[in-house]
């Protein structure tokens, strides 16, 4: 009798971890989705820039609106999940996108562009910080790799847009965008069965913990208003540095060695994919020797492929662009995770926090970066950039959490991951 109805909860538990697994796996498509939509505008800027006359400051300026929004709107939107949860407000964020999208294949003006930009924004700053939630709800413990197959996706559609953009928008014009409608409306699909299991799993008691130490060491509040702020820092710099890649490579290969618009987005599709790559590794090797150890590698690891880049030739630029993106991505999830542990009881607020923080610097550089180039060079803009990953070294400062602890739960793993 005990044999049997140990075989049920084991065969019980098993269908929980499937069932919850599928569900990171729908957040990661979507965030696939997501950002391989959000990809098309900047793969799309040598095609605007001589399209409509626009100057470097003003290419940077659409991803300073997009990103904007984004950021502006992501912490208020995460803090409200956190109070009153949602569960089809990722399926509504969606359709802004899809409008945007719509928009941007329309455009016959710069202030349509804009709005454009703003409604690809407004759709992504529903979509992170809820989608984040829901991913770890349903870790069942393995935070850093939950949010590692959430992040892959969005990394792995942004490496993908830039080659769509080749193949499709830029042979078929600008109106070819709006074929892309179709994908965001497939996401709005995927996401609405993942608000029906949200609404299931809000409805389902709360588990009973085992006693077990604490996740953390205790921090006073003013330590943890501190880490944070560190963390920031380090977000800064990586977002800033990344910035430079995702806006202006096409440009540097361009204007440096003479490649066609083709020819770099392929390279820039190369760099996107090793983000993918990077950001699938940081998070499950953060759950096995801790975040802070995966921040101090990556961070500080990638400091001398930047210093080197400006100096390379095409081969070598190619490879160390490669190497960089797969280094600095590591810390992505690890970043976030981190966060998570230091507040565990506003992950939508935090989520909100650190992806709206690093849209709305990736406008900022991106604005910035794009004034630099006009008044100077984009070879300029490199060899600049290359010192912003030392930043890293206040990684020094942040507190040992110590390796992470699975959550252990008598329900659900979904459940044991609620904070």
């Amino acid at each position: 009798m005990t044999t049997s109805v140990s075989g049920e909860g084991s065969a019980a538990r098993r269908s929980a971890e499937i069932t919850t697994f599928s569900i990171i796996l729908a957040l990661s498509f979507s965030h696939f989705l997501n950002d391989m939509m959000q990809s098309l505008v900047p793969a799309l800027y040598p095609m605007l820039k001589g399209s409509y006359g626009l100057s470097f400051a003003q290419v940077g300026v659409i991803t300073l609106t997009m990103q904007a929004v984004s950021s502006l709107l992501q912490p208020a939107v995460g803090l409200f999940a956190d109070h009153r949860p949602q569960p089809y407000s990722l399926a509504v964020g969606m359709g802004a996108t899809l409008l945007g999208l719509l928009l941007l294949a329309n455009a016959g003006s710069y202030l349509m562009l804009l709005l454009a930009a703003t409604m690809v924004g407004a759709g992504s700053a529903v979509f992170h910080p809820e989608a984040s939630r829901v991913a770890r709800m349903a870790s069942g413990g393995r935070h850093g790799l939950a949010q590692s197959l959430f992040q892959v996706g969005g990394n792995a559609g942004s490496a993908l847009g830039p080659i769509l953009a080749a193949l499709i928008v830029i042979p078929k014009g600008q109106s070819s965008i709006g074929w892309f409608s179709a994908v965001a409306l497939l996401a709005m699909v995927v996401l609405f069965g993942v608000g029906n299991w949200h609404w299931k799993e809000r409805a389902t008691p709360a588990p009973v913990r085992r006693a077990r130490p604490a996740d953390r060491p205790a921090l006073s509040r003013r330590r943890v208003g501190w880490s944070v702020a560190i963390l920031l820092a380090l977000v800064f710099s990586k977002s800033f540095y990344t910035t430079s890649l995702n806006t202006y490579y096409t440009f540097y290969l361009i204007n440096k060695f003479g490649l066609s618009v083709k020819e770099a987005q392929i390279y820039l599709f190369a760099f996107l994919a090793s983000v993918a790559l990077g950001t699938l590794i940081g998070g499950p090797l953060g759950d096995r020797i801790g975040r802070k150890s995966v921040i101090w590698g990556s961070i500080l690891g990638v400091v001398p492929f930047t210093l080197a880049l400006p100096h390379a030739d095409l081969f070598w630029t190619g490879i160390f662009s490669v190497v960089i993106g797969v280094t600095l991505a590591s810390a992505s999830s690890a970043i976030i995770v981190y966060a998570f542990d230091l507040v565990p009881g506003r992950i939508g607020m935090m989520a909100g926090l650190f992806f709206g923080l690093s849209f709305g610097l990736a406008g900022v550089g991106a604005a910035a970066f794009g004034w630099l180039a006009d008044a100077t060079s984009i070879d300029f803009v490199y060899q600049l950039c290359a010192f912003l990953p030392l930043i890293g070294i206040l990684t020094i400062l942040l507190p040992d959490l110590g390796r992470p602890r699975r959550a252990v739960a008598t329900s659900s793993p979904a459940l044991a991951a609620r904070p």
